[in-house]
């Protein structure tokens, strides 16, 4: 089994260096659809970025961007993988640019990474690893190599991804104008936007990796990489502070597994809204990867972030 798991990743890498484009220059322009892998030097580190063009790609539009953030212990190679998240697939629908930076890793490859999402995780924590600006320079850098709406950049994450795309609202709203967190909650030290940002979160009740109600993770590994988790509920009243909005929320989606509520009258046109899954688990509702167990189907992660990012 070893060997056939070795096989199929060398067999990836084989495809992808003949399929993808470019590898090191993050300043050549962009003018066709696919996959493009690019290693740029930040903070003393190399750091490592996949972006997917979609085909239906036109140079000369505005393009919107989605930077998707893997969880802890991942890569972007494992966020970008459709068998996972489907979220190529999601690019391909909506004619949308993804863009998966790759944490801190003391590995070549790239693979058990990390982000520093304040509390949470891990090595990049300890190092105090500057992903902030790593990915500020990610979207700069796309900024040269394509033409960008910059009223539509977007992040979103897993677990530990979701923790930095809470960060990026944190310390860099004059970038992304809303976040889609998925069974992550926000653990920063300390946060202060500048403009609102628009928060959408995603959770699944019976979360036992990071727990609805807070507290330690029930994995003995990521105990290790964290402290205490902050509660999805003292997340969503921090936010809905940030925002300015009013503080008692209003149902606006409820489905057989799953329910969706919304703060009101938030500020500059921002919204925080809440949406929870009775099971899934630690897992990304709507997809296919099962993490203990099989992810909600009672709604779709990737759906419900796409409405929330193209809400009037």
């Amino acid at each position: 089994m070893r060997c056939l798991t070795r096989f199929a990743a060398a067999l990836g890498l084989l495809l992808c260096n003949s399929l993808c484009h470019g590898q090191d220059d993050m300043t050549a322009g962009i003018a066709a659809p696919g996959d493009y892998r690019y290693t740029i030097r930040h903070g003393g580190l190399d750091r490592m970025v996949r972006v997917h063009v979609p085909k239906g790609f036109d140079a000369a539009k505005p393009q919107t961007l989605i930077v998707a953030l893997h969880g802890g212990g991942g890569s972007m190679d494992y966020q970008a993988d459709d068998a996972n998240y489907g979220l190529i697939s999601l690019s391909e629908r909506q004619g949308v640019v993804l863009v998966f930076p790759n944490g801190f890793s003391r590995l070549r490859r790239g693979t058990l990474a990390t982000w520093n999402a304040g509390t949470c995780c891990g090595t990049a924590r300890d190092r105090d690893v500057d992903d902030v600006g790593f990915i500020r320079q990610v979207v700069a850098n796309l900024q040269q190599q394509m033409v960008v709406d910059r009223s539509r950049i977007f992040a979103t994450g897993m677990s530990n991804g979701a923790m930095m795309a809470y960060r990026l609202a944190c310390e860099a709203s004059d970038v992304f104008s809303a976040i889609a967190a998925v069974a992550g909650t926000d653990n920063t030290r300390r946060c202060a936007p500048a403009r609102p940002v628009s928060v959408l979160h995603i959770h699944a009740r019976n979360d036992p990796m990071v727990p609805f109600d807070g507290g330690f993770s029930s994995n003995t590994r990521l105990r290790a990489a964290t402290s205490e988790f902050s509660s999805v509920s003292d997340t969503m009243a921090r936010w809905a502070r940030h925002d300015a909005c009013s503080a008692t929320p209003q149902t606006v989606l409820a489905v057989p597994g799953a329910r969706c509520e919304a703060y009101p009258s938030c500020g500059s046109g921002a919204q925080v809204k809440l949406c929870v899954t009775e099971t899934g688990g630690h897992s990304w509702p709507g997809g296919q990867k099962a993490r203990g167990e099989a992810p909600s189907q009672a709604v779709s992660a990737n759906a419900l972030m796409w409405e929330f990012f193209n809400r009037p």
